[in-house]
């Protein structure tokens, strides 16, 4: 039972009418459009899209062309009407995407962005001639269109294969056919629906924690001792009205009442689940933390694929309360993880038969009736890590799933249908991550927040009477967008993206609006931002040469004195992937070889008694090492130069040697490589676990070096 959830944050200024940032735009070119479309070659297959109205009505927007957005206008804007503020605005955002598989696809893309980074956005915009920003203009479009339709619409094609020399009448039918996707989107899903391959679930409108929005104080069940607002929130009737707006608008999109829910980032708890039973909900779903802590049970995963506790994992289950009932799906948190943030790094057919092998791994838990095997994820922010936006994975996957007679792909109402549920009387409060809402409270900007929150609340409670006609309407609906999730998933130390000024000054907006609409005067505190600065991963190059010992341990301070570090960020970004499995990576060199050393996080070596780190060298040719790591400490290496394996003497030899016992050391010989002084050297490192790529070092890329004996070794 797969469930794909689409969302985008709201990104309109209401008063102003201007959407501040594109990316509802952007990902209904590269997304939303063709994870429906990909459907039509798999005709058997069943699945569940859950559409956040507030996304739909984003779409609805730029489908009428009554949106007002700057950089949907400049990227338009004739050639000759760009002013200098246009091009500097076009240099700023034109390359806000993934380069590895984006950017990097079109080589004039990749021209244009290597020019702009030779010195400052105003000075490169007087720098670049009329064709590079009409070629800039168009490419910075094109790289969002999906994979189907890039291959399916000939006049599209065509605009890629030529590469650069766009026109003006390029630009204007690249236009076209972006509002004839906005059009087509809703219309397919729709479509889709009524034809009886898919079935639309929905969120509460503007997408709030629910459990969070009726009491904050129910963040301290779910995680006792967690610090709270100064002031306490309570407004069950915000997230009812948030349901009812929901439900309306997805009867006039698309034709019928939703059957199921995703409570925002799968926010549970009974208050919840009650009202959404009230409503009419059948169903709703969340994550299977919430299923353990409720039960008490771990579904840890054996060695064979199948799951400790899979006979309740695997099946619905049915809350029931004060007379109403509502059936609960959970997610296997594995399963979808393993789409989101790891099979990306795979080659996609052997990624796609992974996830067919461990869902029927994971079918075998139970003996019982058909088991139900839950895979919910985000159904755009895990593309563009994909080559090909994932679509070659997915049509894989799909592949699989409609030629397995032991697998049936069913929607979410469907699989109500064909097994016996559990029944719960009561559900842990929590979320899909951790069971607990800890990543939207708790922490100084969270808290903060949802004080200002709080605040505006009360002041619209006290004024909203009073006011009539537009105001009134637009006051709440800037007080249900200011209760949304995203605003909390920025705050605070676990996520950072490009835009967190954007974002933070986007919410106080929306409060400050309120305050407007019903005739006051935002508080002075609404001034004032509410993010910290934003932190990147810390790098120094190598300062002098080193000549570690490679044992595996820190034998001394001074051993590793001049070699390169790079700190991981310790933000994720736009997704909540993986735990932190590094502190440091350090590298450098001698006059003879390479050297590395990784040092692994203490939770992860205790979660992980067996894994993997792979490096990568790249000079002249290609070196990779593969270090196994097992309980007690190293148990092998391989080496490859240029995909031809050698035959080397062992780790401990003269020309490789490999250590590990509390940290991962690596020597590796300039002789081995056929390195040439002063040529320059990339590295890259992975961490591997079930051979599954757990990170790559760095995410961005690769680090570089100069080998050189002009260094000074203090």
């Amino acid at each position: 039972m797969l469930i794909w959830h689409m969302h985008q944050p709201f990104y309109k200024d209401l008063a102003k009418g201007r959407y501040t940032m594109p990316w509802a735009r952007l990902h209904t070119l590269k997304d939303y459009f063709g994870m429906v479309a990909i459907l039509r070659d798999f005709p058997t297959l069943r699945m569940t899209f859950n559409l956040v109205p507030s996304l739909v009505v984003q779409i609805q927007d730029y489908a009428q062309e009554t949106e007002v957005e700057q950089a949907y206008e400049v990227a338009f804007k004739p050639l000759q009407k760009l002013t200098e503020d246009d091009r500097r605005f076009l240099l700023e955002s034109a390359f806000q995407l993934n380069h590895e598989n984006l950017l990097k696809r079109y080589p004039r893309f990749r021209e244009l962005w290597d020019k702009s980074r030779t010195t400052d956005p105003a000075t490169a915009g007087r720098l670049f001639s009329p064709q590079d920003l009409l070629d800039l203009q168009v490419l910075s479009q094109l790289a969002w269109f999906d994979e189907i339709y890039l291959d399916g619409d000939p006049q599209i094609r065509k605009l890629v294969t030529q590469e650069r020399g766009y026109n003006e009448d390029d630009k204007s039918l690249l236009h076209l056919k972006e509002v004839e996707i906005f059009k087509r989107v809703l219309v397919d899903y729709r479509a889709a629906s009524e034809r009886g391959q898919i079935e639309i679930s929905t969120s509460p409108f503007y997408h709030p924690i629910l459990p969070l929005l009726c009491d904050t104080n129910i963040a301290a069940e779910s995680h006792p001792g967690v610090r709270l607002p100064r002031h306490h929130f309570q407004h069950p009737e915000d997230a009812r009205d948030q349901l009812r707006a929901a439900i309306t608008l997805h009867q006039e999109v698309f034709g019928s009442k939703p059957r199921g829910l995703w409570p925002s980032e799968g926010g549970v708890s009974d208050e919840v689940l009650r009202l959404a039973a009230e409503e009419g909900f059948e169903w709703a779903a969340t994550d299977e933390g919430v299923l353990g802590s409720s039960r008490q049970m771990d579904f840890s995963r054996r060695s064979d694929g199948t799951v400790e506790g899979g006979s309740e994992l695997y099946r619905p289950h049915v809350f029931s309360s004060e007379g109403r009932n509502i059936s609960i799906f959970f997610r296997d948190r594995q399963l979808s993880d393993l789409v989101g943030f790891v099979y990306s790094h795979m080659d996609p057919d052997a990624a796609a038969a992974d996830l067919h092998q461990r869902i029927k791994a994971a079918g075998r838990s139970t003996s019982s009736k058909p088991a139900v095997v839950s895979v919910i994820l985000d159904g755009e922010n895990a593309w563009e890590y994909y080559p090909r936006n994932g679509r070659e994975f997915l049509k894989s996957f799909y592949g699989r799933l409609a030629s397995d007679p032991e697998l049936k792909a069913v929607t979410a109402t469907e699989a109500l249908r064909v097994t016996d549920p559990g029944l719960l009387t009561h559900v842990h409060p929590g979320s899909w991550i951790g069971a607990n809402f800890d990543v939207w409270i708790g922490a100084d900007e969270d808290n903060r927040a949802w004080d200002l929150l709080w605040e505006a609340r009360r002041f619209y409670t006290q004024n909203s009477s009073k006011a009539q006609g537009k105001n009134a309407t637009l006051a709440q609906q800037e007080l249900w967008i200011a209760e949304g999730s995203d605003w909390c998933w920025w705050y605070g130390p676990e996520h950072s993206t490009a835009n967190d000024e954007e974002f933070d000054l986007l919410f106080r907006t929306h409060l400050s609006n309120l305050y407007r609409m019903l005739g006051g005067s935002p508080t002075d505190e609404l001034a004032e931002p509410i993010k910290r600065p934003r932190t990147t991963a810390f790098r120094v190059p190598p300062t002098g040469l080193i000549e570690p010992r490679i044992d595996g341990v820190v034998t001394n301070y001074f051993e590793w004195l001049g070699a390169g570090l790079y700190l991981p960020d310790p933000r994720s970004g736009s997704m909540h992937g993986a735990a932190r499995i590094w502190d440091a990576l350090y590298y450098g060199f001698s006059s003879e070889a390479l050297f590395l050393r990784l040092d692994l996080t203490g939770t992860f070596l205790e979660d992980h008694p067996e894994f993997e780190v792979r490096v990568n060298v790249v000079d002249i040719s290609h070196a990779r090492i593969h270090a196994l790591i097992g309980p007690t400490g190293l148990a092998g290496v391989n080496l490859w130069k240029d995909e031809e394996p050698l035959l080397v003497p062992q780790a401990t030899g003269e020309r490789l040697q490999v250590a590990f016992q509390r940290i991962f050391e690596l020597r590796l010989d300039y002789s081995l490589l056929g390195h040439e002084q002063h040529q320059q050297i990339r590295l890259q490192a992975s961490i591997w676990a079930n051979e599954l790529p757990l990170q790559v070092i760095p995410p961005e890329g690769w680090l570089s070096l100069r080998p050189t004996d002009e260094l000074i070794n203090w």
